[in-house]
């Protein structure tokens, strides 16, 4: 079968295990999704999860190669180190959860799969195994070697990248350099086109102070920074407008044209988008070289076993990867 039109094979990471991740992938079967999804994790943690949701599928441990079959359900095998309890984390399976992040990564890499999904995992869980870890944004840019990435948050009708990421407010201003600036303009243009089929993408780029500076008054991040860097990519050809006072960026008028924003901060820019999506949005990484997309919220601990986590923003998710793939294809 030709490549543009065969299915997208993904990799579905069942995160952590003692979370809602496990039983939010055997939910995937609720639906009929145009590609072939294999969920990595434990197989026999998988089976159990299904069974809870009341699904009588056959769980094959799959391997490259193998084709999707009717009535069956395909887990990538990874053991535990330890059972896992719902809702009672233990650092003895941080290993398996960089496992399958690992596994599915590498599978990228070889082109086995086509993309990967993520399901959340918990950063305290792996530091207190005593291995570092700020999130999977982080850790796939470091084994992908991968120089600078954006985190975007898509949904709510809005696509939202920001400028710098998890960093205390403080440190914000001294993080916001032309150079990153510059590089995350360019990862975010880039993979509009490349992954989003948006051959000339409309960015809203906003200010940094409030009233985007009003010329200074109320701090220089915009004159000393954004707007030097904003007219050295207008000129090389990149649909930028701002910067943009942050407080009515974001509203039906001003997004009416455009195809994404830049935040300059975590809580400039999502707040706005997930009040608009909480539940279906989806957290994608820019900059890889792989399609990687995952769910916008956490491990849910206190949700864990119950039945009543609500998979609609890792269908959301699954849903924006299979788009991703083939608008990829489309450009190749």
């Amino acid at each position: 079968m030709n490549d543009a039109v065969k299915p997208p094979v993904l990799a579905v990471t069942s995160g952590e295990p003692s979370g809602i991740g496990p039983e939010l992938c055997a939910r995937l079967p609720e639906r009929k999704w145009p590609a072939h999804l294999v969920v990595v994790g434990d197989v026999e943690l998988i089976e159990e999860r299904l069974e809870r949701a009341g699904r009588a599928l056959v769980v094959r441990p799959w391997q490259p190669g193998m084709k999707p079959e009717a009535g069956v359900f395909d887990v990538l095998h990874c053991p535990l180190a330890c059972p896992a309890l719902s809702g009672k984390p233990s650092p003895k399976n941080a290993a398996y959860v960089l496992a399958i992040l690992d596994r599915a990564l590498e599978g990228c890499a070889r082109s086995v799969f086509d993309g990967m999904v993520t399901a959340p995992v918990h950063k305290g869980v792996i530091c207190d195994a005593g291995v570092p870890f700020s999130g999977h944004t982080e850790y796939l840019a470091a084994k992908t070697q991968s120089q600078q990435v954006v985190m975007m948050l898509v949904g709510g009708g809005m696509r939202v990248a920001l400028a710098t990421t998890h960093l205390p407010l403080a440190d914000v201003p001294k993080a916001l350099t032309k150079d990153r600036l510059t590089r995350t303009l360019e990862i975010l243009h880039h993979d509009l086109v490349a992954s989003f089929g948006l051959p000339k993408p409309r960015i809203l780029v906003a200010g940094f102070n409030p009233h985007a500076g009003e010329g200074g008054h109320i701090g220089r991040e915009e004159i000393d920074i954004i707007i030097p860097v904003l007219e050295r990519l207008r000129a090389k050809g990149m649909n930028l407008a701002g910067p943009l006072p942050a407080d009515t960026l974001f509203t039906p008028h001003s997004l009416r044209e455009a195809d994404a924003v830049l935040a300059m901060y975590h809580d400039q820019g999502l707040p706005v988008l997930k009040h608009a999506s909480f539940g279906s949005g989806v957290n994608v990484t820019l900059g890889l070289p792989i399609i990687r997309t995952s769910v916008d919220h956490g491990t849910a601990f206190d949700l864990a076993g119950s039945g009543k986590a609500d998979p609609g923003s890792l269908f959301a998710a699954v849903e924006l990867a299979i788009d991703m793939v083939k608008a990829k294809r489309r450009q190749a």
